[in-house]
């Protein structure tokens, strides 16, 4: 396991897929390195590739929202991706890109050690709670792995384009919020 430092620098040069030929910047991730919230979605987008932040573009702006609806912040927590650079067009992430870039993933969750786990979207839910998750059943149930809770929600840029799951995702964010105050010695 590599420290904070040699892991960033490891990423920001990595070569390991052919995301690294078309990327304008890697998305490393971002928030308290002893975060024990950490936000997972599948990959950057336009405006993330651009910045090098994750969840800048439309998406972002509205996870912010959300994240505000059950008093959380950025600063607060961590938020990175499966795969750290976009994908062209930003079509889902190819399995083997996801294998190229989930090293870096384990990496981060070893270092930060978080206690609840949110993925952000069908992708990040099947690379980490399980292959076959089902997002429109499953979303907002969790399971335990490790000793960290786990759970997944729509993705943001999802919910912009269906409002109509808004609700469904309004009571996953009380349960979130419910699990933080039940695990989280943190004051959210």
């Amino acid at each position: 396991m590599q420290n904070w430092d040699e892991l960033y620098q490891t990423c920001m040069a990595c070569q390991k897929c052919p995301l690294a030929e078309t990327r304008t910047n890697v998305v490393f991730g971002e928030g308290a390195r002893d975060a024990e919230v950490m936000l997972i979605g599948e990959g950057p987008g336009e405006q993330e590739d651009k910045t090098g932040r994750p969840f800048v573009g439309r998406g972002g702006q509205f996870l912010d929202e959300m994240l505000a609806m059950i008093g959380l912040d950025r600063s607060k927590i961590f938020i990175g991706n499966m795969v750290k650079c976009r994908p062209p067009k930003n079509r889902d992430p190819l399995p083997a890109e996801q294998d190229a870039c989930i090293g870096y993933l384990r990496n981060q969750v070893a270092l930060i050690r978080p206690k609840i786990i949110v993925c952000l979207g069908r992708i990040a839910a099947m690379k980490l709670i399980r292959s076959d998750y089902k997002i429109t059943k499953e979303h907002g149930q969790w399971v335990e792995k490790a000793g960290v809770q786990m759970t997944a929600i729509f993705h943001p840029a999802a919910l912009l384009r269906d409002p109509r799951k808004r609700p469904e995702t309004f009571e996953d964010l009380k349960s979130i919020q419910a699990m933080i105050q039940k695990v989280c010695q943190h004051t959210y």
